[in-house]
């Protein structure tokens, strides 16, 4: 009786450990790559997945292609997943995980590891992450309207600058004709000046005396006055 209650009770024990073994979470591995993630087209390059737990086996996915997939086991703590003769379209994103061979219980998956392919002919990168067609389009739209707001502007300045250039050579060409009209209406009051101060006395005749003074004539003697003219009348 007591030998089957300690049977029982160690089954117990164990069922209750395996549980728990159950419940715990098996750690995430680690995934790197060699000798680099970014290699160049046509190149090859390592992909080595590492985790505390012996005896796995180690999956290998792609974030960007949910049917890749590989699988290979390991007795030991790693697995390495050559990747051979690379093209542009084996760029993106790889993780991994492992499972236990008793249990085929899975493991976290690793941090995700970005592997770039270069083209050695232009240099490109080729994308890793699926691009966004909106974005694409709002930015090539957003530069598309910088654009043509500044030829705009510059349209603008070009039109203004033009009209204030011909504005000046019409203001320059205007006071030289205002400035040399004034200074011929000077010389003009200047020569008439001149020419009042240096016009010559008329002379007067007798009969503009005789009709100008008619009084004075009356009231003087009629006495002749030494070298007084005389006014000669025309012959006839």
């Amino acid at each position: 009786m007591i030998v089957e209650f300690l049977s029982l009770f160690c089954l117990g024990l164990c069922l209750g450990h395996e549980d728990e073994k159950k419940n715990e979470k098996l750690p995430k591995p680690s995934l790197i790559a060699l000798p680099s993630s970014m290699v160049e087209r046509s190149s090859n390059v390592t992909l080595k997945c590492q985790s505390r737990i012996q005896n796995v086996t180690f999956i290998l996915e792609k974030l960007q292609d949910s049917g890749y997939k590989r699988e290979q086991r390991s007795a030991g703590h790693h697995v390495e997943f050559l990747l051979t003769d690379l093209k542009l379209k084996d760029a993106g994103t790889y993780f991994c995980s492992y499972k236990t061979m008793a249990s085929h219980e899975c493991s976290e998956k690793s941090e995700h590891l970005q592997l770039m392919v270069t083209d050695y002919h232009d240099g490109r990168v080729a994308p890793s992450i699926k691009t966004d067609t909106s974005i694409i389009i709002l930015t090539t739209f957003s530069l598309l309207s910088i654009f043509l707001l500044f030829i705009s502007v510059l349209f603008i300045y070009r039109c203004t600058r033009h009209g204030s250039s011909n504005e000046e050579p019409t203001k320059r060409t205007s006071h030289p004709k205002f400035s040399e009209q004034e200074a011929t209406d000077a010389d003009l009051s200047k020569m008439e000046r001149i020419s009042i101060l240096t016009e010559e006395p008329q002379e007067v005749t007798c009969a503009e005396l005789n009709t100008k003074v008619p009084s004075e004539a009356a009231s003087v003697p009629a006495e002749e006055p030494a070298g007084s003219c005389e006014c000669a009348t025309p012959k006839a």
